[in-house]
């Protein structure tokens, strides 16, 4: 059956029509799936036969890999990397969600949309905010982890913000290092320049990733681009 909209597109709806009408995330994500023709949310995603992107892309994965992924706004990204570390489980990881650029309840309302809430004192998924995340915080968290890690920054820009951390180039190469020495998985988001939308491309590739400073894209293991509902998952050259 063809929805009106990816499913990325209708869980934002949801999560619109939510905010805008103050209803708990449930009932807009059942509204929503009753517009498509099903009765309930959980009756649509069941009927959805397409194997999601983030089961596709953990299957890719391997021990030691850097993961770049990339999309403009509103093409999922975000929850595809939540999605990611809410699937850490089936590799036998823990999945820790960091982001400089959401409060906890915004991390908390799209796990919601993905039906993967964040249970207190369990580690369905870790959610960190802190005001400290950058590589170096990163490899220090997750070295506190009982099982091998899968982690998820949100997102590659901010964390060439401040002043007092090493410059991005220098945080991601210690990443990877991190990476291959502990057999952790780490997927860093990423914005996507605005002049991608003018190009004709269908998905976005690694030219198209704003840097505020250099930074070698090739340390990257893996990339995978969004847009428009098509995913582009490609071993990085």
């Amino acid at each position: 059956m063809r929805f009106s909209a990816p499913i990325f597109r209708l869980k934002r709806q949801a999560r619109l029509l939510a905010r805008r009408q103050g209803i708990p995330l449930n009932q807009a994500l059942d509204r929503v799936a009753s517009e498509e023709g099903f009765r309930s949310w959980s009756h649509l995603a069941s009927t959805c036969s397409e194997q999601r992107a983030s089961d596709r892309i953990l299957g890719k994965l391997s021990a030691g890999d850097l993961l770049l992924l990339g999309a403009r706004p509103g093409h999922g990204k975000t929850l595809l990397g939540l999605e990611l570390a809410a699937s850490a489980r089936d590799l036998g990881r823990t999945g820790i969600f960091f982001t400089l650029n959401d409060n906890e309840r915004d991390v908390l309302d799209r796990l919601a949309t993905i039906g993967a809430e964040r249970k207190r004192g369990s580690a369905f998924v870790i959610v960190d905010t802190s005001d400290e995340i950058c590589a170096d915080y990163v490899i220090a968290r997750l070295g506190k982890t009982e099982d091998d890690a899968l982690a998820v920054i949100d997102h590659l820009q901010l964390l060439d913000q401040r002043r007092s951390t090493p410059d991005l180039a220098t945080q991601i190469r210690a990443l990877k290092s991190y990476a291959e020495a502990s057999g952790a998985i780490v997927v860093t988001i990423s914005q996507i320049d605005r002049g991608f939308e003018l190009t004709g491309k269908r998905v976005p590739d690694v030219s198209d990733v704003r840097l505020p400073n250099p930074l070698d894209l090739t340390v990257f293991d893996k990339t995978c681009f969004l847009h428009a509902g098509e995913v582009l998952l490609e071993t990085a050259a």
